[in-house]
C-alpha cells in the first residue's frame, strides 16, 4: 500500500503524462503508445516504476484544397522557318543518298573513320572546329553515319572567325573571310610535298625505276582550292626548277567561293558573270570563256579563241597519250578511268602497279585536272602549267607548238611577277610596273607603295571605270632622266611609257662617274641597270637619254614612222603584245618577221650585207662592242669581264664573282651593251638611235669600226 502522500505524487505524474500524449494527439489523431521514463528528485522514495498505455482521440478539422482540370484553348506556336533550307536542301551537301556520306554504311563499325569525317559528317567538321571540346585544328572521333553538310556544319561562333586554312602541303593562307569555311574541305588530300615524300620513302632515287613500293597517289575530290591558289598550295604536283602562277585573282568583289557560288545550292552565280561575260545564260556556256590575257595557243590545235576549258581539254588529251605511251614503252600499258577507285590500271583491268616516279607525278596531275571540273574557272593558267610540264617530263618532244605561259603583262608564273613570292609583297619601289594595283596607285597618288602579289596585270591595271573599258588618261610622262614626254594629249600609248621606261639614265651614269679618270678603277663605282624593255626611251631617242650619250655627239630623237603606225599600240596587240605584221606586210613586202626589216641600203656594221634586216646591223654591232669590252677589261683594267644576260648583276669575273673593278669607261660601254640588250625590239623602236650609242661606246672603248658607218 502505498501512502497517502505517495499516492498524490503518483497521481501527479500520471496526470502530467495524459496532458504530454493529449497535447500529441493535436498534430496526430492516430492512437499511440507512448512510454515515457520521468525521473524526479523529491523528498519521497520511489521504488516502482509504471507503464501506463494512454489512448487519446481528437477531432480535427482540415481545410482541403480541391484542384479542378480545366480544357483552356490555346493557339499553337508558329513553325520555326530555318533559313535557306529550301535552297540548301537542293544542294550537294544535302544528298544523303549520296555516296559522300553513304560510303561507310556497310563498314563495321559503321561510322566515318577520323580521316574522312571532317568533310563527309557534320560531327566530324564541328569535332575539326573544337566545338565538341576536343583539341581544334583535328579530328579526334569517328563520326557517326547518317548525316550531311548541315546549318551547324558552316554557322557557328568558331566559324564565325576562322580566317585561315592549311593546306595538305603545310602551306597557311590567313587573311580570309567566310570562305575560309569552304576551303577547309576543297583543298585536297594529297600535294608536291607528299607526292616527293611518298618517293622518297620508297627509296627510288631513278626516275624510270618501277618500285614495288609505289602506288597511285590520289588528290581526291574537287579540290577547287587548290586550284585557285595554285603555287601557294602546291596541290599540283610542281615540278623542280619551275614557277606556277599563285591565287588566281577574279576581280575585286568577285574573287571568292562565295562570291561566284551561291552558298547554300553551291549553284554558280551566273547572272553576275554575264555582267562581264557576253553571251552566258549557263554554266555550260562558261566553257567558252576566256580573256584577253589568255591569247596563246596553249593546247597547239590552231584554236586561239575557244574557252579555257577546252585548251585543258586538249591538254588532258595529249598528256594521256603521253602517259600511255610511256606506260607501254616500259613494258605495262596503262587505262585510266576517273569513275573506278584506283583510277589507274592495266589492259586486262588489274589495278595499276608497275609505277615509275616520273609516271607517278604525271600521272597524279593528270588526276588533279579531272577532280576538280571547274578547274578552268579556279586557276586555269596553274592547270595549263601542270598539264604542259607533265607532257614535257615524260616527252619533251611533244610541247613543240604548245604554249604554257601568256605574254609577258599576263605571264604570272615569271620573274617579272614571282621575284617577290617570299616577301609576300611587291616593294614600292618594283610596285609600279611589278604589280597589277601598282600603277593606278601611281597615276593617283604620284606615288607606289607596297602591293599584293599579282599572276600578271588585271583589266583594272589600265581600265577605268571597267564597265566601259576606258583607259585611265595620261598626258604626259617623266623619264628616269627628268626628261617629260609623250604620244599626244590623253594618247593611250602614254599608259604604257609609265613602265617601258627604264629605270636608269644619262643623268645617273654622269652623276656615277663625275670627277674621275677615265681610265681608273674606282671602288665608288657599281653597275647600273638600265632594267628591262625600256621601248619607250628608244622610241624617244635622245629627248629621253634614257641610254648613255657621248659628250660631242648628236643623238636622233623620237623615231617616227608613218601616220597610223607611230605609237606602242597601234604597231603592237594591246593583249597579246604581238607585233602586227600583217599591218607591217603592206608597206614592207616579204618581211615574215619585224626584224627582216630594214628601211635603207647603208651597211652600218660594215659586214658587207645590206639585205639583211636593220636587226643584223645593232646584232654585229652589239657584238663588237662586247669583244672590245673584254679586251680593255683584260689589258687595261687587269681583270677580265664576262656578261650573262639571264643572272644578276649580269656583269662578272672569269671566275663568274660579281663584276667590281669598274672604270668610267668600262662602265658607259656597259651600260649600253646592256641598254641594246635589253630592249629586243630596239631595232624597229629606233634602230638608228641604237646603233648611234653602240658605234660610240665601239669608239670610246677602243675597239675596231672601221668600215662602220655611223648614222
Amino acid at each position: 500500500m502505498l501512502t497517502s502522500k505517495r499516492m498524490r505524487w503518483a497521481l501527479l505524474v500520471v496526470g502530467l503524462l495524459a496532458v504530454v500524449l493529449m497535447a500529441g494527439g493535436c498534430t496526430t489523431p492516430t492512437p499511440e503508445t507512448i512510454v515515457k521514463e520521468v525521473t524526479k528528485e523529491v523528498p519521497v522514495e520511489v521504488t516502482r516504476e509504471v507503464e501506463v498505455e494512454v489512448e487519446v482521440t481528437r477531432e480535427v478539422e482540415v481545410q482541403v484544397e480541391v484542384t479542378r482540370v480545366v480544357e483552356v484553348a490555346v493557339a499553337a506556336e508558329p513553325a520555326v522557318e530555318v533559313p535557306f533550307e529550301a535552297l540548301w536542301a537542293s544542294s550537294a551537301h544535302a544528298d544523303a543518298e549520296a555516296e559522300a556520306f553513304v560510303h561507310w554504311d556497310e563498314d563495321d563499325p559503321a561510322e566515318v573513320p577520323t580521316g574522312c569525317a571532317k568533310c563527309h559528317s557534320t560531327p566530324g567538321y564541328l569535332d575539326f572546329l573544337g566545338a565538341d571540346g576536343t583539341a581544334a585544328g583535328t579530328v579526334d572521333n569517328a563520326a557517326a553515319i547518317g548525316t550531311t553538310v548541315t546549318c551547324i556544319t558552316c554557322h557557328s561562333e568558331a566559324t564565325a572567325v576562322m580566317d585561315n586554312v592549311v593546306f595538305p602541303s603545310g602551306a597557311e593562307v590567313t587573311g580570309l573571310g567566310d570562305e575560309a569555311r569552304c576551303m577547309q574541305c576543297h583543298q585536297g588530300r594529297e600535294s608536291t610535298v607528299s607526292v616527293n615524300e611518298y618517293i622518297a620513302e620508297a627509296g627510288v632515287t631513278d626516275e624510270d625505276t618501277v618500285s614495288e613500293d609505289l602506288g597511285f597517289q590520289n588528290i581526291h575530290y574537287f579540290a577547287a582550292a587548290v586550284t585557285q591558289f595554285g603555287g601557294l598550295a602546291m596541290g599540283g604536283y610542281q615540278y623542280e626548277d619551275k614557277a606556277y602562277d599563285t591565287k588566281f585573282e577574279h576581280i575585286i568583289a568577285i574573287d571568292t567561293c562565295i562570291d561566284c557560288h551561291d552558298s547554300h545550292t553551291l549553284e554558280l552565280k551566273v547572272a553576275t558573270c554575264s555582267e562581264c561575260h557576253a553571251g552566258v545564260a549557263s554554266s555550260e556556256d562558261l566553257k567558252d570563256v576566256r580573256w584577253l590575257g589568255s591569247m596563246v595557243d596553249y593546247d597547239g590545235d590552231g584554236d586561239v579563241t575557244e574557252g579555257v576549258y577546252y585548251e585543258i581539254e586538249g591538254l588532258q588529251e595529249i598528256l594521256y597519250q603521253a602517259i600511255q605511251a610511256y606506260a607501254s614503252d616500259a613494258g605495262t600499258p596503262i587505262v585510266y578511268d576517273p569513275h573506278a577507285y584506283p583510277y589507274w590500271f592495266t589492259d586486262a583491268d588489274v589495278r595499276y602497279s608497275a609505277w615509275t616516279p616520273r609516271l607517278l607525278k604525271a600521272a597524279y596531275n593528270y588526276q588533279v585536272s579531272f577532280k576538280d571540273p571547274g578547274a578552268f574557272a579556279h586557276g586555269g593558267k596553274y592547270m595549263i602549267q601542270l598539264l604542259y610540264d607533265s607532257i614535257e617530263d615524260l616527252d619533251a618532244g611533244l610541247v613543240a607548238g604548245l604554249h604554257r605561259i601568256d605574254a609577258g603583262h599576263f605571264a604570272g608564273s615569271q620573274e617579272a611577277w614571282r621575284h617577290w613570292d617570299e616577301d609576300g609583297e611587291v616593294p614600292s619601289s618594283c610596285a609600279k610596273c611589278h604589280s597589277a594595283s601598282g600603277l593606278p596607285t601611281y597615276l593617283k597618288e604620284g606615288v607606289n607603295v607596297s602591293e599584293p602579289l599579282a599572276n600578271g596585270m588585271f583589266c583594272t591595271t589600265c581600265h577605268d571605270p571597267l564597265a566601259e573599258f576606258t583607259r585611265y588618261v595620261v598626258d604626259e610622262v617623266e623619264f628616269p632622266s627628268g626628261a617629260v614626254v609623250s604620244f599626244g594629249e590623253a594618247d593611250d600609248s602614254n599608259l604604257c611609257l609609265n613602265c617601258h621606261q627604264g629605270r636608269q639614265s644619262a643623268v645617273n651614269v654622269n652623276s656615277a662617274i663625275a670627277g674621275l679618270d677615265p681610265d681608273t678603277v674606282s671602288d665608288k663605282l657599281r653597275f647600273l641597270n638600265i632594267h628591262y624593255f625600256a621601248a619607250g626611251a628608244t622610241l624617244f631617242g635622245t629627248e629621253a637619254q634614257g641610254a648613255y650619250e657621248y659628250d660631242g655627239q648628236t643623238y636622233n630623237g623620237r623615231f617616227a614612222h608613218v601616220p597610223g603606225f607611230d605609237s606602242c599600240i597601234q604597231c603592237h596587240d594591246t593583249h597579246g603584245l604581238e607585233v602586227k605584221m600583217e599591218a607591217c606586210s603592206a608597206c614592207h613586202a616579204g618581211a615574215e618577221d619585224s626584224e627582216d626589216i630594214r628601211m635603207n641600203t647603208t651597211d652600218f656594221d660594215g659586214d658587207g650585207d645590206t639585205d639583211e634586216g636593220m636587226a643584223g646591223e645593232v646584232e654585229t654591232l652589239h657584238e663588237a662592242l662586247y669583244a672590245a669590252m673584254q679586251n680593255y677589261a683584260t689589258n687595261v683594267v687587269g681583270t677580265g669581264i664576262v656578261y650573262n644576260s639571264h643572272r644578276y648583276p649580269y656583269w662578272f669575273t672569269d671566275a663568274e664573282e660579281g663584276y667590281g673593278t669598274w672604270t668610267p669607261r668600262l662602265l658607259r660601254a656597259a651600260y649600253n651593251y646592256q641598254y641594246a640588250a635589253k630592249d629586243p625590239g630596239a631595232f624597229a623602236h629606233n634602230g638608228e638611235y641604237i646603233i648611234q650609242i653602240l658605234y660610240d661606246s665601239l669608239d670610246d672603248i677602243g675597239g675596231d669600226t672601221t668600215g662602220m658607218v655611223r648614222p
